[in-house]
């Protein structure tokens, strides 16, 4: 049973930080960093990486935006080969449609911009909470929370949330850390969870949390 939250909060994002700075970045600060804070470059590229694994997606995005910038130029892409470009992330029949529907309202609804609000990036279909958060904390430093599998599963894990889907994670996580931490508690948890918190049986032998962390729910490890 946790005590006192916000000391255990605090212990967690101390630890995190320095354990997964050897780990590669997650996708989206690797766009930031190549790209710059371009908030179609973000957006784009979180689509692409729904159901997909970051080091597959990485170089998809890079050929992508070696060919496309904005939602004019993508929509000037055939659609055989968008598809192609894409299709190593996976349902790429489906994202490619996706793309350019997402592509299409920015220009008829947004004059091509992407918007900065959660409503209006919500009302773009194929938008969804994750995407809409991940948007507005990296592209347009609004504080959000962008709760994905690892965030979702892992905040349970630590016995921060107790919560069955990524939307009431979300709203418990609101709740639980302090605003100012909602955007790196993504970036931490992401990084945990691809290299060391992995599912279905995470690497808690190898994990700096092991002696922390109550382990809520698990059945196996390593």
């Amino acid at each position: 049973m946790i005590h006192d939250t916000q000391a255990y909060i605090h212990t967690l994002l101390t630890t995190l930080r320095e354990a997964v700075a050897p780990f590669a970045s997650p996708l989206t600060e690797t766009m930031i960093d190549e790209y710059g804070k371009d908030p179609y470059i973000i957006l784009i590229s979180c689509l692409l990486s729904l159901r997909a694994r970051d080091v597959v997606t990485v170089h998809v995005c890079r050929k992508l935006f070696s060919l496309v910038k904005t939602p004019q130029q993508l929509l000037s892409l055939p659609l055989d080969e968008l598809e192609s470009i894409i299709f190593k992330t996976g349902f790429y029949k489906n994202k490619a449609q996706v793309l350019r529907s997402v592509s299409l309202a920015l220009l008829e609804r947004f004059n091509g911009t992407v918007p900065a609000t959660k409503e209006e990036l919500l009302s773009l279909k194929g938008v969804g909470l994750k995407t809409a958060n991940l948007v507005l904390g990296h592209a347009f430093d609004v504080p959000a929370i962008c709760v994905d599998t690892h965030v979702h599963r892992i905040s349970n894990l630590l016995g921060l949330i107790a919560t069955q889907t990524p939307e009431e994670s979300e709203a418990a996580l609101r709740k639980t850390l302090e605003e100012k931490d909602w955007i790196e508690w993504n970036r931490l948890l992401v990084m945990l969870g691809q290299n060391i918190c992995t599912p279905p049986v995470p690497k808690c032998s190898r994990c700096p949390l092991q002696d922390i962390c109550p382990k809520v729910g698990l059945q196996k490890q390593r």
